[in-house]
């Protein structure tokens, strides 16, 4: 079998695409599998890393307001397609699988002019516009919210199926006791985890250090927070002059390279609301309170947040709507409220999709032998 994928820009789209690679060639020893994605962005590096092929086209998201760079980003989407045409022609795919991003629009539409089946996934609760585009190409649908249905022509209906997003479950080994443990951390303790992503995130930062200040030692908390890459100097030197540094229960560093560890002992997580950190925490059934990124195409990070919080399944504040204050008050309710604690991590377990690169693996295969079966 031989498969074409794409899907770039973020992370948030190359890693469900890589892991339903994983999941088709471990399946199939003599599958082939060929990424096409752009040379500029995370793709580059990640898909090679695995061990894959990529090719390139050169693409560019259109700008939201009148803009010059419009007419170049007009001009490439016809160009990329003709480039991934040549791509698809050369290498004679069975199925064509995208993961959103304004490249994977090149490589489905390409494949989809060619008459090659195509299968779409969408990470997010509200399904980006490269994924509304293609929905009218593809064979099938695959969605990580049920909430997403509603947003996709009525038509399509029959060719949606819910599969989750993929989440790399190997990686998450440890119960919380064994976490702890391992950590040094006493088992009674609350542990608090926040992280912004690996660049960070200067809300977050802020508001989480303004959370440790306002918290007392005796709070019988624990906590650990990530400030990326960007905000790591600033927000160091200023945990170094608010006596953060010294306290023995912060842990304050740039990037956490013990994530699945961290993540398993902490009792409460503070996050934004990117489509895999969900399914992550739906995985685990984490207690979570979420602080969506408004820096976003669609707000489609609220919106994900939005799904759980109408669910029980977790705390969501908008950026604007939140300071220390208010995030040490939500804190301390849920240190205090164990029922409403078991509540939220027994609702968003709801949205876990444990088994999702196999289900996207199936219902890619399954397209792939259709196309072979009219032959």
């Amino acid at each position: 079998m031989k498969v074409l994928i794409s899907g770039g820009g973020t992370g948030g789209h190359v890693n469900p695409a890589l892991a339903v690679a994983n999941k088709i060639t471990g399946a199939d020893k003599n599958a082939k599998v060929l990424f096409i994605g752009t040379k500029d962005r995370i793709e580059a590096k990640l898909v090679p890393e695995e061990g894959y092929e990529i090719k390139f086209v050169k693409v560019r998201g259109f700008q939201r307001k009148l803009s010059i760079k419009n007419i170049d980003a007009a001009i490439k989407a016809v160009t990329s397609v003709m480039t991934a045409k040549k791509y698809i022609k050369a290498f004679t795919p069975d199925v064509a699988f995208g993961t959103g991003g304004f490249v994977s629009w090149a490589a489905i539409k390409g494949a989809a002019k060619l008459k090659i089946p195509v299968v779409i996934h969408e990470q997010n609760a509200y399904p980006g516009v490269t994924t509304r585009m293609l929905s009218k190409y593809a064979e099938k649908i695959c969605i990580s919210f049920e909430e997403s249905r509603k947003y996709f022509d009525k038509s399509l209906s029959e060719r949606i199926i819910y599969t989750g997003n993929p989440v790399k479950t190997n990686k998450f080994i440890y119960s919380k006791e064994e976490a702890k443990k391992l950590l040094g951390i006493p088992t009674g303790t609350f542990v608090i985890l926040s992280y912004g992503g690996s660049m960070g995130a200067d809300v977050l930062n802020r508001y989480c250090l303004g959370l440790m200040e306002r918290m007392p030692q005796s709070s019988g908390g624990r906590f650990i927070h990530a400030t990326g890459s960007i905000g790591w100097e600033k927000y160091k030197s200023l945990a170094d002059e608010k006596g953060l540094s010294v306290r023995t229960d912060v842990e304050i560093c740039e990037y956490i390279y013990d994530m699945p560890l961290k993540m398993a002992a902490a009792d409460l997580v503070i996050s934004r609301a990117g489509a895999i950190t969900l399914a992550e925490l739906a995985y685990l059934g984490k207690v979570a309170i979420l602080i969506p990124s408004p820096n976003v195409t669609d707000d489609h990070q609220y919106k994900n947040a939005k799904v759980l919080q109408d669910a029980g399944a977790a705390v969501v504040f908008r950026e604007d709507e939140c300071d220390a204050d208010r995030l040490t008050l939500a804190v301390n309710e849920l240190m205090r409220d164990t029922e409403k604690r078991m509540s939220i991590g027994k609702n968003i377990r709801k949205f876990a999709s444990p088994d999702a690169d196999d289900k996207l693996r199936r219902v890619v295969t399954e397209a792939a032998l259709r196309k072979r079966n009219k032959k």
